[in-house]
């Protein structure tokens, strides 16, 4: 298992996505989160198509922490079942996933 992962989430509002991530990189959840906005995201919800805008946050971390990470996540999220995804970065900058090691120390 590789020790750093990305995790994507999606969230409805942009102040939630920034709060979201704020919140994550201040208490050392995550090291970096990108906020991609203009996301159109086409799904099925409750039986019926929806088609929103939405944030998406990329976030990177220690791969030992997605399992609380997650339980984190849902705790500031709005949405009942929210997107969060994750996976394994195999290879990268070695100074990179060293400092996104260093900064995720909890």
């Amino acid at each position: 298992m590789t020790e750093v992962s990305v995790v994507f989430v999606t969230v409805g509002k942009e102040a939630e996505a920034v709060e979201i991530a704020q919140t994550l990189v201040r208490e050392q959840w995550v090291a970096c989160v990108n906020i991609i906005s203009g996301v159109r995201s086409i799904y099925r919800w409750k039986g019926e198509v929806c088609d929103d805008q939405e944030w998406l946050l990329i976030m990177k971390t220690r791969t030992s922490l997605i399992a609380s990470l997650r339980d984190r996540i849902r705790e500031l999220h709005s949405y009942e079942v929210p997107e969060i995804i994750a996976f394994p970065i195999d290879q990268g900058l070695p100074e990179y996933l060293n400092w996104v090691l260093e900064n995720t120390a909890r």
